[in-house]
């Protein structure tokens, strides 16, 4: 019987060790102040002009990349296809927006989001 009541003990020693409490909840106001919301970064951007530098800079990468050049290219592709009169402005924006936004360089995104960073901590309080 003792033998039984080895193998119990045995095999809870070899138990991994339970994992560490969960971090105290933070307050609203902390996260609040650690993350501001894309509205509250929206707001700041448009306030010091850097969203206009953000869309200009945007426009010149894609322009140096050929990016523009090939959603010009699909929108008469597609205009070709349906007609000319059959093809609306908001019919070119649904086909063609879900393909422009997953062909945009991944050097590109990740550019303006290192200067997004840049001009949140330059602004953080």
């Amino acid at each position: 019987m003792s033998h039984s009541h080895e193998l119990v003990i045995k095999s809870s020693m070899s138990r991994p060790p339970p994992p560490p409490p969960p971090p105290p909840p933070t307050t609203n106001k902390d996260q609040q102040r650690q993350n501001p919301s894309l509205q509250e970064i929206n707001i700041k951007l448009i306030q010091s002009g850097e969203k206009e530098r953000l869309k200009e800079l945007l426009r010149e990468r894609l322009l140096e990349c050929g990016w523009i050049d090939e959603m010009k290219a699909l929108c008469r592709a597609f205009t070709r296809k349906k007609g000319r009169n059959n093809v609306t402005v908001d019919d070119l924006v649904h086909v063609i927006s879900p393909k422009g936004r997953a062909s945009i360089p991944d050097s590109v995104k990740a550019e303006l989001l290192q200067r997004i960073r840049a001009f949140l901590a330059s602004t953080a309080d």
